[in-house]
Formats: C-alpha cells, sequence, structure tokens
C-alpha cells in the first residue's frame, strides 16, 4: 500500500511538473519563437517584416504551440519605399513543440496557419517593376557568407483566410483587380512529394481596363481540388466546380511551374446549356430571381487557355459563348424577349497580347414586333485597341422595361431606330484627329420621355434624328418639350468620340428655336437626403427651383430665337441671340428682347465654374416702362427705388458685374459698375414714396405730382453695395432743385436735396416785407432750403432748415428795409438844403399843387431856424 502511496505521489509531482513546464514553457520561448520568425523572413525578404504584439501558447493547440501575431505588417523598400505591401490583423501559426527548439539556420515547419482581416496591395509601377518582387537572390550581396538560411516548410493539415482584401494595379496596362471579403480555406499536406489541397473559395471580384469597369463587386464561389506534385512543379485542377455571378462552370487542366516560364493548360465550360447561363452572367443586380425566368433555348460557354506565360508571351485563348434561337420571360413582365442569337469569341492564336481580339459575330433579339442586331470587332486590345461595330434595327423602349427588370425607377418610353457603322482606334481618338474616324448612319429617337432628379420636369422628345459621318455628327432636328418649354433645334458635333472615349467637351454648332422658353424648367432645387419616395419627388418638382449649373463638357455656338421667354417673374418676348457656352461659362452676344413695353439689348456672360456664380453685363435699355420695370426687377429696385412712384419711359445703359445667388438673380452686395439714365415724359406719385411725402409734408412750396422730369439724365456709380448719384439739376415751375448723395443696397439712405426758392414761397410775413420795400430786386430774391433724407426707404428720416431760411430771410429783410428808410432821410436833408440855398426869387406858382413830404418839410424848418438871417428891432424917437 505504501508502495502505491508512493507511486502516486511521484505521478502527482510528475504531473505538476509537467503542467508547470507548459505553462512556463510560453515565456521560456516566447522571445526565441518571435526572433526565429522575424529572422526567417526578414533575413529572406527586401522588406521589413514586423508586427505589433505575439503571443506563444501551449495549451491553445496542444500538442503543437499556437503562436498568435498580431498587427503584422510588411514594408517593401525601394522603388517602393515604405509602401505596405502586406497587412493582418492576426496571423496563428501551429508549430511542433520541436521546432521551438531549433536555431535560425534549421528548417521550421508550419502545420497550420490562419490569416484574419488581411490586406494585400500589389503594385506593378509604368516601368513594369512590381512591388511584391521582395524575395532575395541566392548570392546577393546583403547576404554574407555566413548568414543564416532561412527556411520555411509548410506541412500543412488545413489552413484559412478570413475576411481578407487583395487590390492589383498594373499602371502599364491600365488592368486593376480587387478582390473583396475574401473567404478561403484549404486541407491537405504539403509536406509531401504528392499531395491533394482540396480548398474553398468565396469573393468578390472588381476587374476594370483602361477606367472601363467589366466586373464590379460580381460573387464568385470555387471549391476545387488540387493535385500538386512538387517534383515536377505542377499543379493539377483535379476536380472544381465554380460560380461566377450564377454562372456554373467545371474547369480541368494544369499549371507547370518552370524555370524561366509557367506552362499552362486549362479548359472550361458550363456543365448544361440552359439559357439560363446566359443570364448569370451579367450582373446580379439586374437579373434578381433568375430561378423563376421562363426560358428555352441553348447558352453555352465553353474555353481553352493554352500556352506557355513568360515576359513576351501569354497562354493561346479559344473561348466562346454561343446561343441559338432562345428566349427568356420574367413572371411579372409581360414582354418576353425572343429570338435571341449569340456569337461571341475571345481570341488569341499566337501567344502575343496584341494578337487577341474579342469578335461579336452576332447578337440580335426580338421584342414584340421590334428586331436588333448588332456585331463588333475589338482587336490589337493592348497597344492600339481598334473597335468596328454595326448597330441595325429598331427597339421601343416600352417594351424593353416590359420584358427586363431594369434598375430605373423611371418608366421608359420611345422608339429608337438605329442604322450606323463605326470603325476607330483608340489613339487616332486620343490624337484628336476625328477626321480619320469612319462612322456613318441615321439614328433617330422619337416619343421619348425621361425623368430624372436631375431635371425639374420630365423631358419629352418627339423627334431627335441624327446622321453620322467621319467629321461629324448632324443633329438634322430636334423637338422637344419641358415643362412649358418647347425646343426646336438643328446643328452639328465635331467631336462625339472625344466625347465619349476622352472625357472631351462636345463641340458643335446648333441653331435653337422656341415658342415659349421657360428657364425654370431646367433650374433643379438641390437637396442633401434623396429619396424615391414619389411623394418627396412630386413635392420637390412643385418647388421653386434654386440653383443651375452650365455643363462642364459644353464647348459650343448656340443661335437661338424665342417668342417668349421666362425667367424669374419676367417676360421676354421676340428674343434673338447668340449663345457661347465653354468653360462652365454661357456668353450672351447680342441678345436682343422687347421687354416693359421697350427694347433690350444686352452682351455680357454668367459663369459657373469657381463656387459662387459670376456675371458681367452691359445693358442698353430703350424706351422701358418705369412703373413695370422698376416693380419687377429686384436690380432696379436698388439702384433707384423712389421709381415706384415714377411713371413714364427709361432710356438707360448699364454696365454692371458681381456675383449671383443660387437661383440666379445677382447679390446685390457684391454688383458694382455705373448707368447713365434718362427719363421720358414722367410724372410722379408721391404718395407712392414715403420719402417724398415727407419732404412734401414739410415744404409746402413743392408738389412733386405737378414735377416735370422729361429728359432729365442722371448718372449712377454702384460699388460695394453702394449707390451714389452725380449731383444733377432740374426745376420744378421757378424753384431750382440740387440732388446729390446715394443708398446702399439694404435700403439705407444719405440724401442732400438743395431747392433754391424765390423768397416771396416762404411765408405772410417775408411777403409783407417784401411788398413794402417795393424793390425789384427783393421780387426775384432767392433763398437756398436745404432737405437731408437719412434713414431707410421703409423708414425715412427728413429734416429741412426751412425755419432758418425764413428767420435768415426776415432778417435780411428787415435790414434792406431800414436801409431804404435810412436813404429816404438823407434824400430829404439834401433837398432842403437845396432849397435853402437855391434863389428867393423862386416862387411857386399860385395854381401848382404840391405834395409836401414831411419829412422834408421837417428836415427844411430845422436847417433854415439853425441858419437863416435875424430880423432887427426899429429905434423909437420922442419931442
Amino acid at each position: 500500500m505504501k508502495k502505491y502511496k508512493k507511486v502516486l505521489k511521484i505521478s502527482a509531482f510528475v504531473i505538476f511538473l509537467f503542467i508547470g513546464i507548459l505553462v512556463a514553457f510560453p515565456f521560456v520561448f516566447k522571445g526565441k519563437i518571435v526572433e526565429l520568425i522575424k529572422q526567417n523572413l526578414n533575413n529572406s525578404l527586401n522588406a521589413t517584416v514586423d508586427f505589433k504584439e505575439a503571443d506563444l501558447s501551449i495549451f491553445r493547440g496542444f500538442p503543437s504551440a499556437t503562436v498568435v501575431l498580431n498587427g503584422t505588417t510588411v514594408i517593401t523598400s525601394k522603388p517602393f519605399a515604405n509602401d505596405t505591401l502586406f497587412s493582418a490583423d492576426e496571423i496563428v501559426l501551429k508549430i511542433g513543440i520541436g521546432e521551438l527548439f531549433k536555431d535560425a539556420s534549421e528548417t521550421v515547419s508550419i502545420k497550420n496557419f490562419k490569416v484574419d482581416k488581411a490586406h494585400l496591395n500589389i503594385l506593378i509601377n509604368k516601368e513594369a517593376q512590381a512591388n511584391y518582387d521582395i524575395t532575395k537572390e541566392k548570392n546577393s550581396a546583403n547576404l554574407s557568407e555566413n548568414a543564416p538560411k532561412a527556411n520555411f516548410e509548410f506541412s500543412v493539415d488545413s489552413y484559412e483566410i478570413t475576411n481578407s482584401n487583395m487590390h492589383y494595379l498594373d499602371e502599364s496596362t491600365g488592368i486593376a483587380l480587387e478582390v473583396n471579403e475574401i473567404n478561403h480555406s484549404g486541407k491537405g499536406d504539403l509536406s509531401l512529394e504528392n499531395s491533394k489541397l482540396s480548398t474553398k473559395t468565396d469573393a468578390l471580384i472588381s476587374f476594370s481596363m483602361d477606367s472601363v469597369n467589366y466586373l464590379n463587386k460580381n460573387p464568385v464561389k470555387l471549391e476545387a481540388l488540387l493535385g500538386i506534385d512538387l517534383k515536377e512543379s505542377t499543379y493539377s485542377l483535379l476536380k472544381n466546380e465554380g460560380v461566377i455571378n450564377q454562372l456554373p462552370l467545371v474547369f480541368d487542366g494544369f499549371v507547370k511551374i518552370n524555370e524561366d516560364n509557367q506552362e499552362v493548360k486549362i479548359s472550361f465550360e458550363t456543365p448544361s446549356s440552359d439559357f439560363k447561363n446566359f443570364l448569370a452572367v451579367l450582373p446580379e443586380v439586374y437579373v434578381k430571381n433568375i430561378e423563376n425566368v421562363r426560358t428555352s433555348g441553348n447558352f453555352e460557354i465553353k474555353g481553352l487557355i493554352e500556352g506557355v506565360v513568360d515576359e513576351t508571351h501569354i497562354p493561346k485563348l479559344n473561348i466562346s459563348l454561343q446561343s441559338d434561337d432562345a428566349m427568356f420571360q420574367y413572371p411579372n413582365l409581360p414582354k418576353a424577349v425572343e429570338n435571341i442569337s449569340i456569337k461571341t469569341f475571345v481570341v488569341n492564336k499566337t501567344g502575343l497580347v496584341k494578337d487577341t481580339y474579342i469578335e461579336i459575330q452576332q447578337l440580335s433579339f426580338r421584342i414584340d414586333e421590334d428586331v436588333f442586331n448588332a456585331n463588333a470587332k475589338f482587336s490589337n486590345l493592348i497597344e492600339n485597341p481598334y473597335i468596328n461595330a454595326h448597330i441595325d434595327g429598331r427597339l421601343n423602349l416600352k417594351n424593353l422595361s416590359n420584358a427586363y427588370p431594369l434598375t430605373t425607377n423611371t418608366p421608359l418610353s420611345g422608339v429608337l431606330d438605329a442604322n450606323v457603322t463605326t470603325a476607330f482606334d483608340m489613339r487616332t481618338v486620343e490624337n484628336g484627329s476625328y477626321e480619320k474616324t469612319h462612322n456613318t448612319g441615321t439614328l433617330v429617337l422619337s416619343g421619348f420621355n425621361y425623368e430624372s432628379e436631375e431635371l425639374a420636369k420630365p423631358f419629352k422628345i418627339d423627334k431627335a434624328a441624327l446622321t453620322f459621318n467621319p467629321k461629324k455628327v448632324t443633329l438634322n432636328s430636334l423637338n422637344a418639350k419641358t415643362g412649358q418649354t418647347d425646343i426646336q433645334a438643328n446643328g452639328s458635333m465635331t467631336n462625339l468620340l472625344g466625347y465619349l472615349f476622352n472625357n472631351e467637351d462636345v463641340k458643335g454648332q446648333f441653331n435653337m428655336s422656341s415658342n415659349v422658353f421657360a428657364v425654370n424648367d431646367f433650374m433643379v432645387k438641390e437637396v442633401e437626403e434623396k429619396t424615391n419616395s414619389r411623394e418627396k419627388q412630386q413635392t420637390k418638382q412643385n418647388e421653386i427651383p434654386t440653383k443651375i449649373k452650365i455643363p462642364s463638357f459644353l464647348d459650343c455656338t448656340i443661335n437661338a430665337k424665342a417668342g417668349t421667354v421666362f425667367y424669374d417673374n419676367i417676360t421676354l418676348k421676340d428674343v434673338d441671340g447668340t449663345l457661347l457656352i465653354a468653360d462652365e461659362k454661357a456668353t450672351l452676344v447680342n441678345l436682343k428682347s422687347s421687354l416693359f413695353d421697350g427694347r433690350l439689348a444686352l452682351n455680357g456672360s454668367v459663369s459657373t465654374k469657381t463656387e459662387t456664380p459670376l456675371f458681367d453685363m452691359n445693358l442698353n435699355i430703350d424706351a422701358f416702362n418705369i412703373a413695370s420695370s422698376f416693380k419687377e426687377l429686384e436690380l432696379f429696385k436698388a439702384l433707384a427705388p423712389i421709381a415706384n412712384a415714377m411713371q413714364g419711359k427709361l432710356n438707360a445703359a448699364l454696365s454692371l458685374s458681381g456675383n449671383l445667388n443660387d437661383d440666379f438673380t445677382p447679390n446685390l452686395a457684391s454688383v458694382s459698375g455705373n448707368t447713365l439714365a434718362e427719363f421720358l415724359s414722367t410724372k410722379i406719385n408721391p404718395e407712392n414714396s414715403k420719402v417724398l411725402s415727407l419732404v412734401t409734408n414739410q415744404l409746402n412750396f413743392i408738389d412733386f405730382s405737378n414735377l416735370n422730369l422729361d429728359s432729365l439724365k442722371t448718372s449712377l456709380v454702384f460699388e460695394n453695395g453702394k449707390v451714389k448719384v452725380k449731383p444733377f439739376k432740374f426745376n420744378y415751375q421757378d424753384i431750382g432743385i440740387t440732388v446729390e448723395g446715394g443708398h446702399g443696397f439694404d435700403a439705407s439712405m444719405d440724401y442732400g436735396i438743395t431747392f433754391d426758392v424765390p423768397a416771396k414761397y416762404l411765408g405772410k410775413e417775408a411777403a409783407s416785407l417784401i411788398a413794402s420795400l417795393k424793390n425789384e430786386d427783393t421780387e426775384t430774391l432767392k433763398v437756398p432750403v436745404a432737405a437731408s433724407i437719412k434713414g431707410s426707404f421703409s423708414d425715412p428720416k427728413v429734416n429741412t432748415d426751412l425755419k432758418q431760411a425764413v428767420t435768415n430771410l426776415t432778417k435780411e429783410l428787415a435790414a434792406k428795409q431800414k436801409n431804404q428808410l435810412v436813404n429816404k432821410g438823407k434824400d430829404a436833408v439834401k433837398d432842403a438844403l437845396g432849397d435853402f440855398l437855391g434863389s428867393e426869387k423862386d416862387t411857386i406858382p399860385n395854381d401848382s399843387v404840391t405834395k409836401k413830404d414831411p419829412v422834408k418839410d421837417t428836415a427844411g424848418t430845422l436847417i433854415k431856424g439853425l441858419f437863416g438871417k435875424k430880423n432887427k428891432k426899429k429905434d423909437s424917437v420922442t419931442n
């Protein structure tokens, strides 16, 4: 019994010791294994491998050791210095415990690995250098003779790559490939010379070439059993089935890796010939629920890729897509697409990239009674693509939407008749030598109706007819309508291919006429939230549009005529002029129109290239109705606010520039320029103006309703939101009036008016003084009366110096009267002295009646008493 207890104690001790060793093991070997991995990788790569955190566990994958690397990165060296080739959130490696005792010179065997949230960025630059070419050469000068060898051996039981992405870009060819949401797993023992690897793959693939998208996040599934012969470096497809979108394909063949090249022979085909295979080729967004689609006929894909891959060769290609007399119909749509014939080939017979071509020998179908045919060939795809295509047939757009589930929410209508042939190479197009292209045929669209959030109203084309020739595309006719607007146009474009392939401007010259043209029909209100609800779309159409943008791709001349043009609340008649559009700028040349019972001539431009639209205009106005024009035009209201009290005609020449608001009305605070205006047969209704009413109330000698402003001319200068009036003069009866000052577009005022008023109008006291003087000078005496107008046009403040002017006048007249009396006194004294010194014999005839002047008499008596001779007394005698 004691013996058994002893054995149990020893066993327990061994177990606890073993557990203790397992617990302590990661702490002892963690640093070594981390350093071992780094050394092996960095010694074999021209790149820097690092990770934020590493962990080693025995229990997690016992009896294997588990190494967890977090935040792993591979940073490349020149010529891709500091680029991230690879990154992963987590890498989990399972390694035999015995591998932990090896040094960096020995081969490390990895049995299992898992990579989560990895990102692989592959780049080939324009010099054909690849950023993934980071493996060091065996005889690299960077390695010393004693440098440790870097060896990893994969003895894989299983592996996983989850939630990962790969991006491939070849700048030299313009090819871009993205594989997103990669979930890939495999099982097999790669340590064997001959083994089998079973794999499963799910991913989304996007592929583009020269900015043209051929695949856009198309789902791909692949289950493959690979035969691996490490001795011969051959990888065979033993049992493989994949799905692209919903198209199933089976594969067979092999890839053999040689020292200087790779040998490839892979064949593939659809496992069945059901025409649903064709629908499965199309992006899934366009072919929802194809399992319920009724089909007949066949569709087959077959391909063979065979040959050598090296620096100058690719495998030979022979891929075909064919269908004969097929049809399909969606269960919820009334029309079927019938008589479908497809013959398309992708071929390369030489193994040279430049000799690859795609040929669509036939593509035809019928919907109802409409038949559509097309064929095309695309050759020399890499160096200088050459395109030769022909389209012939009729397509009823309504029938198309009734036969195929289009993604647009807008119902289509209209008939397209096409008979067009085109042939050109891309180099010719890129060089702008469009005259060397070959385009012939006609294209007619009739009964077309289009609705979009980018249009304020539905756009309807009754008929549009195009003719193609090698030099240009001619618009023979266009009859269209949107909202109130009708359009008739013809003209030509000279670079349709440049617009389609080079993002060049549409260059052309057109003649356009309209009976009615409403600018608001083309203006769209910008909204922050987009919605597909019918209610909000209807609300949006009913709202007042607030923004318009001149298309950047237009470079054309339009000779335009319109019977009536509606712009905001303005109606123009008999519009005729030329519109030049280029570089997001519209320039009006010699535009003439009837407006406000007069004529308008306009030259100027509007640009929407900057965030804030700009305008620059010169206007000549002939006989505008003042009341109408100043009522409807905000700019005119701002230039002359009291014009709402005026009636008559206006001639003016305006030069102005500034910013536009989103609704294309001038931003008054930014407007600058000048104008010279002439008023004809003008009358004033002062009751329509607070300013004039206040002035009339304070100055009773003037009645603005009797003011005659005929042929009055005035000059205005406006800038920085201010209007400055050059001083001008006019008369009201015998009162001279001088006006000067200015106002702001914010309706603030600072004006001064001087009235040169005859003194007789300035009250009874002044009038009686003038009458008592009986002097011709006082009859024409005028006094300046100043009026100051401040405040705003809605709340004006009017002050005059009338009282002070009357006071000053009274003092002046009193002084004149005093001087006049003094002068009278002096004259009387003078007359009296004359009488005294004159002859005493002078007598006054008895029959003369003379009215004596009491002042003279008084003065004369006084003078005589002072200066006359005294009478002597006679002596008396006595006896």
